[in-house]
C-alpha cells in the first residue's frame, strides 16, 4: 500500500505520517480538521477492500472497540468509507502519543516483578471488562499494549476480537497468525478455537517474556514454534531470572497450562490474583486503584462505609415535592404598616417600628426557631426515607459473568451481590463440561435490581450415544493385532487433526514442512501412504505441513522504529540488515522497495535516518 500521508480522508481527517503497518491495515497519525485534535486513522489495505470477509472483520473491529468503555482500552471515534480521493475503508481511534510495551522491553531487556504489575494490572483490568461482555481479544502481544508519554496504558487492536457482540465468523490471514504465533494458545493452534482462557494463555506468555526477556519457545519457523506450544510446557520464569516471587511464578505456570480448564477462567479471575500479588509485594499499597473498572460492590461492602451511587429520578422528585409543598415556608415581602405607638392588639410586646429605610424589624421568638428546627428535621427524614426506598428498589447492580462456573460457584457469586438464583434449562453441549453454566439470563454486564432473579442454563455435557442392544446369540470376536487399519486422507486438513487421529489409531506420524501457495499454513500438503488403502498397525504415516506461501510482499515500514520494523519483517521470515545514518531512529528507506514480492528468508535492508 502506498503512503497516503498528506491525504484528507472523508473531508475531515488529514493524514500526517505513517505510524505502523500490518498484514491487514496501516495506521496513520492524523488531524481531525473539524475538532482540531490528533487522532489515529486505521486504513484497510486496498487489495483487501474487495474481500467481503475482510471488510466485515474490519467493521467488527470498530464495533468491538465501540462496545467497550474502559480507561485502558483505546477508544474508537468514527468509522466509514472515503467518499472521494484514495480508496479507503477506515476506523478513527484516539491517538496515543508514546510507545509500545515491545519498545520498553527492547530498551530494558526485562522488567522487575513490580514494573510488570505496574504495566499489566491495568491491561488485565481492561480485559476483564471485555470478557464480561463476551469479547475476547485473540491477539494479545507486547506490540498491542500502548504506553503514552504521560504514563497511561492502553490495549489496542481488537481486530481479531470475537464474541457475542461480533459474531463468530473468523478467517485469519497467514501473516497475522505467523506474526502472533509466539502468543497463540494450544487450542488455537490445534483446533482454531478460542475463548477468554485463550487470552489468559497469551497474557501468561507475555508475563514470561516480560520477566525473563525471552519467549518460552523458539524455532526456525513459526510452525515449529506453534507445535511447541501444543507439545511442550512453559517453564517457570524463575528458572531464567532470579528474584521472581513464588506467587508470580505460580500464576504464570497456571495461565500457560496447555489445558484451558486449568487456567484462570477469565480476566477478572486473573486480575484478582494479580492484585493479591501486588499487595503481597507492597503491603502498604492501597487496595483501591484508579486503574480498575470493576462491578459495583456487594451490599455488605457498601454497609461498611462506602456510599452507594444514587440516581434521583423524576418519580422521587415528584414524591418529595408532594411531601414538601404543604410544609414549605415562603417568607413574603413585608409591607410597612404604620401602627400608633403603644401595644399591638392581642400582644403584650412592643409594636414594630419603622426604620429610616422603611423596613420592619421583628425579633424571632425561641418558639418559632424551635418549630422551624423540627420542621426541617421532618423534611430531612421524609426525603431520606424516600431516597433509601428509591435506592433499594431502583438502583441496578452490574451482574458478573458466570459462564463456565459450576452451579455452586455461580450461585455463590450472584448471591454475594444480593441476587436470587434459579436453574432454568439444561442442555447437552459437548464444548461445555457437565454441570458448568452455558449462559445466564440476564447475562454478565446487565444491570438488575437488588433481590432480582438470575436464571442459569447448565450443561449436561456431550449427548450420550445409545448403546446397541447386544445380539441374543453373540458371535465370539477374535482380536487380530495385525489386522490392517483403514485411514483417511488428511490433505487440506490441519496437521493437529492428522497427528491426533493417526496416533489414536496406533500409527506413527512423521512430519516435515514445506511452503505452499495453495495450502494454508498449518494444513497438510501431502500424505504418504495417501489413505487410498489400509495400512498395518504401527506403520509410519508421513505428512508434509504447509509453512504458508514461499513468497511475501515487503510491507510499508517507513517511519517505524527499528524494533517495530524488525519485528514486522522477521514475522514474515525475512532477514533484516540495518544501515544507520547518524543517530537515526526511524526507517527512511527500504530495499527491496515496499510492495516487492520476495522469497521468505530474503534479506531486507532498512535505513534509519
Amino acid at each position: 500500500m502506498s503512503d497516503l500521508s498528506g491525504e484528507v480522508i472523508d473531508n475531515r481527517y488529514e493524514l500526517i505520517s505513517l505510524i505502523a503497518s500490518g498484514g491487514m491495515a496501516s495506521i496513520y497519525k492524523a488531524t481531525d480538521l473539524r475538532l482540531d485534535r490528533f487522532v489515529a486513522v486505521k486504513i484497510m489495505h486496498p487489495h483487501l477492500a474487495n474481500d467481503e470477509e475482510f471488510v466485515n472483520r474490519f467493521i467488527r473491529e470498530a464495533k468491538a472497540i465501540a462496545a467497550l468503555s474502559h480507561p485502558n482500552i483505546v477508544s474508537i471515534q468514527d468509522q466509514g468509507w472515503n467518499e472521494g480521493g484514495a480508496q479507503a475503508i477506515f476506523i478513527v481511534m484516539e491517538y496515543v502519543d508514546g510507545f509500545t510495551l515491545r519498545d520498553l522491553l527492547v530498551e530494558q531487556g526485562h522488567l522487575t516483578p513490580r514494573d510488570l504489575l505496574h504495566y499489566m494490572v491495568p491491561v488485565v483490568s481492561a480485559l476483564a471488562q471485555a470478557h464480561s461482555l463476551g469479547i475476547n481479544h485473540r491477539d494479545l502481544k507486547p506490540e498491542n499494549i500502548l504506553i503514552s508519554k504521560d504514563g497511561r496504558i492502553k490495549i489496542a487492536d481488537f481486530g481479531l476480537a470475537r464474541g457475542g457482540l461480533l459474531g463468530n465468523t473468523m478467517t485469519v490471514d497467514s501473516s497475522v497468525v505467523l506474526g502472533s504465533v509466539s502468543y497463540l494458545s494450544p487450542e488455537q493452534v490445534e483446533r482454531g478455537i478460542s475463548d477468554a482462557r485463550s487470552d489468559i494463555y497469551s497474557l501468561g506468555i507475555m508475563f514470561f517474556e516480560l520477566l525473563t526477556g525471552n519467549k518460552p519457545f523458539d524455532g526456525d519457523t513459526p510452525i515449529q514454534i506453534a507445535f511447541k506450544h501444543v507439545n511442550e510446557r512453559v517453564p517457570a520464569p524463575s528458572t531464567l531470572t532470579a528474584g521472581i516471587p513464588p506467587a508470580l511464578d505460580a500464576l504464570v505456570l497456571k495461565a500457560t497450562s496447555p489445558n484451558p480448564d486449568q487456567r484462570q477462567r477469565n480476566g477478572a479471575e486473573l486480575f484478582d490474583a494479580l492484585q493479591s500479588i501486588q499487595i503481597e509485594l507492597d503491603p502498604k499499597r492501597s487496595q483501591l486503584s484508579l486503574d480498575l473498572d470493576l462491578p459495583l460492590e456487594t451490599p455488605k461492602a457498601k454497609r461498611k462505609g462506602n456510599r452507594p451511587e444514587v440516581r434521583v429520578g423524576s418519580t422521587l422528585v415528584t414524591k418529595v415535592k408532594n411531601f414538601t409543598e404543604p410544609l414549605s415556608i415562603k417568607r413574603s415581602e413585608a409591607k410597612p404598616t404604620f401602627i400608633p405607638s403603644g401595644k399591638v392588639p392581642g400582644r403584650n410586646s412592643e409594636a414594630p417600628t419603622m426604620s429610616n429605610s422603611g423596613a420592619v424589624r421583628r425579633k424571632t421568638s425561641k418558639r418559632v426557631k424551635r418549630n422551624r428546627f423540627f420542621l426541617a428535621f421532618i423534611l430531612l427524614v421524609l426525603i431520606g426515607g424516600g431516597l433509601v426506598k428509591f435506592v433499594a428498589s431502583n438502583t441496578g447492580i452490574s451482574l458478573p459473568s458466570v459462564v463456565g462456573m459450576n452451579q455452586r460457584e455461580a450461585t455463590s457469586a450472584l448471591k454475594a451481590i444480593g441476587m436470587n438464583v434459579v436453574v432454568g434449562d439444561k442442555h447437552f453441549d459437548a464444548s461445555v463440561p457437565a454441570g458448568k453454566v452455558i449462559s445466564s439470563s440476564p447475562g454478565g454486564g446487565a444491570r438488575l435490581s437488588l433481590g432480582g432473579t438470575v436464571s442459569l442454563t447448565l450443561s449436561q455435557g456431550a449427548q450420550p450415544v445409545p448403546t446397541p442392544t447386544p445380539s441374543p446369540t453373540p458371535t465370539p470376536a477374535t482380536t487380530d493385532s495385525t489386522a490392517p487399519i483403514s485411514i483417511s486422507s488428511y490433505v487440506g486438513l490441519t496437521s493437529g487433526q492428522a497427528q491426533s487421529e493417526l496416533t489414536v489409531a496406533g500409527l506413527a506420524v512423521k512430519q516435515s514442512f514445506a511452503y505452499s501457495d495453495t495450502v494454508s499454513a498449518g494444513n497438510v500438503i501431502s500424505q504418504s501412504p495417501d489413505g487410498s488403502g489400509p495400512v498395518l498397525p504401527g506403520s509410519t504415516i508421513s505428512i508434509v505441513v504447509s509453512q504458508g506461501t514461499a513468497t511475501v510482499y515487503i510491507p510499508n515500514i517507513y517511519s517505524l522504529s527499528r524494533s517495530a520494523a524488525t519485528t514486522a519483517l522477521e514475522n514474515l521470515q525475512l532477514k533484516v540488515v540495518v544501515h544507520k545514518i547518524g543517530n537515526g531512529k526511524f526507517v527512511t528507506n527500504v530495499s527491496p522497495k515496499v510492495g516487492s514480492k520476495v522469497k521468505r528468508g530474503s534479506a531486507v535492508v532498512i535505513t534509519l535516518g
